[in-house]
């Protein structure tokens, strides 16, 4: 006989005494009856135990393996569900990047359009026209990434050619500031003076710039410059057309000028802040240059008196008058009548007193009645800037 069914047998010996046949007395009122467990029905009933603790076993351990099969799996999907909500934060991050980007150069550009309706007069849709032939010369530029997505790098051309519109306006604005500050120092004017007492009367409190986005920034280097000189040019500009370079009085005969003089009463030396212009009683008077009206009136030692207030600082007076033509608050262009020559007041004949006062100050109007061909070019070109500016504003 082998061992191995000696094996067999001996493990079938210790299996079998495990289960014995057994006798339970149960007495229940006075009555005593035998419950018989017999081994075989022992032995079926561990059997069945056995086979559901080995499907269960068997099933827990499929679970198992199920699990470290599948767990590279789920560690994949996961990695790939981080990886897309990265990436959709990243889409979102871009898009509102890109939002903020187009919306602060739509803010740039109504800048310039604004600032070029107030300085030239002309409606947006010139510039954009403008800014739409420049757009179609080739940019060359090397400050667009060509890593950028399609639509970033449009913002991003879009901006540059912006850049340039404004460096081209700056250098048109830079040439005819320099023009107007020639003219106005030739005038005997300080230019510096001018722009410096025109930027003393600003002020407000103090709001941050806030984009359309609602964050605070600013319009760039390029755009400040350009909002500096369009200053300048228009202070000085508009002090050309305020000049009064046109003659108060269609006369030839001065009959006394600026400065010292002999006082026709009294002979004693005197100041004349003026000039006189010397013509029959009711010649016309007639505004040096556009202004409003600002007095209509007497004042003493001058009688009858005009006062023009032509803005920049710039106030033109005819004294001794005849007779009016405008009223307070009327706006009169250069060459209107606006009164009639007499000799009212402290005066020896009908003849025209003419003043010009720089922020209250006389000064001599020879200087202006007088400016040399070059100087009236310029100024020229200024008033038709300024006049076409007047009416796009109407």
């Amino acid at each position: 006989m082998s061992s191995k069914s000696t094996g067999l047998r001996h493990w079938r010996q210790r299996f079998n005494a495990l289960f014995q046949d057994h006798e339970i007395f149960v007495r229940t009122h006075g009555h005593v009856r035998f419950l018989r467990v017999s081994a075989v029905w022992q032995k079926r009933v561990a059997l069945i135990v056995a086979a559901v603790l080995f499907v269960w076993a068997g099933t827990m351990l499929a679970v198992l393996v199920n699990q470290l099969l599948t767990a590279d799996d789920r560690a994949a999907v996961a990695q790939q569900q981080a990886e897309a909500n990265a990436a959709e934060a990243r889409i979102a991050k871009y898009r509102n990047s890109v939002a903020e980007t187009a919306a602060d150069l739509a803010e740039r550009q109504d800048q310039l359009d604004e600032w070029s309706k107030e300085s030239f007069g002309v409606e947006p849709a010139a510039v954009t026209d403008a800014a739409a032939s420049e757009a179609t010369q080739p940019l060359k530029t090397s400050a667009i990434d060509p890593s950028l997505p399609p639509e970033a790098q449009a913002l991003a051309r879009l901006e540059a050619r912006q850049e340039a519109f404004a460096g081209k306006l700056l250098a048109a604005v830079n040439d005819r500031a320099a023009k107007a500050e020639t003219a106005v120092a030739a005038l005997g004017l300080n230019p510096s003076d001018l722009v410096r007492n025109a930027a003393a009367g600003r002020g407000g409190p103090f709001i941050p710039y806030r984009g359309k986005m609602g964050k605070a920034k600013a319009l760039g280097p390029s755009f400040a410059a350009l909002e500096g000189a369009l200053f300048r040019m228009e202070v000085l500009e508009r002090t050309l057309v305020a000049v009064p370079s046109g003659n108060p009085a269609n006369v030839l005969m001065m009959s006394s000028g600026f400065g010292y003089r002999s006082d026709p009463f009294t002979g004693a030396g005197a100041m004349h802040a003026g000039l006189d212009f010397r013509g029959p009683t009711g010649t016309p008077i007639l505004a040096a240059a556009p202004g409003r009206v600002s007095f209509v009136g007497q004042k003493s030692g001058y009688g009858n008196v005009v006062e023009v207030d032509h803005g920049q600082g710039i106030l033109t007076r005819y004294a001794h008058l005849s007779g009016f033509t405008a009223k307070v608050g009327s706006q009169v262009a250069a060459g209107e009548q606006i009164a009639k020559m007499g000799s009212t007041g402290r005066s020896t004949g009908s003849h025209l007193h003419f003043e010009v006062r720089l922020n209250g100050v006389a000064v001599n109007p020879r200087r202006f009645l007088e400016a040399k061909a070059d100087v009236l070019e310029v100024k020229a070109d200024a008033r038709q800037r300024v006049g076409s500016v007047a009416r796009g504003a109407r």
